[in-house]
């Protein structure tokens, strides 16, 4: 049983999700600008990203926080 997170605001967002609204709201151009990381720049998908990302911590946490940023503009 997974305890309530009731003020987490990435509390039942998925990595897709996240990705999606991402690239929706900024697209890879800008995506890769603001954030540096090869999978956005070079031939980008929602694939290749995600694969990435479930396997480098740090890179994550630089999408949730640009993520949330812009859930608050």
């Amino acid at each position: 049983m997974s305890p309530e997170q009731p003020y987490n605001p990435l509390h039942g967002v998925t990595l897709v999700m996240i990705l999606d609204h991402l690239v929706d709201r900024y697209g890879w151009e800008e995506l890769g600008r603001r954030i540096d990381i090869r999978c956005f720049k070079n031939d980008p998908s929602i694939k290749s990203c995600l694969k990435f990302l479930r396997r480098t911590p740090w890179a994550r946490d630089k999408v949730e926080s640009l993520y949330l940023l812009s859930l608050l503009n």
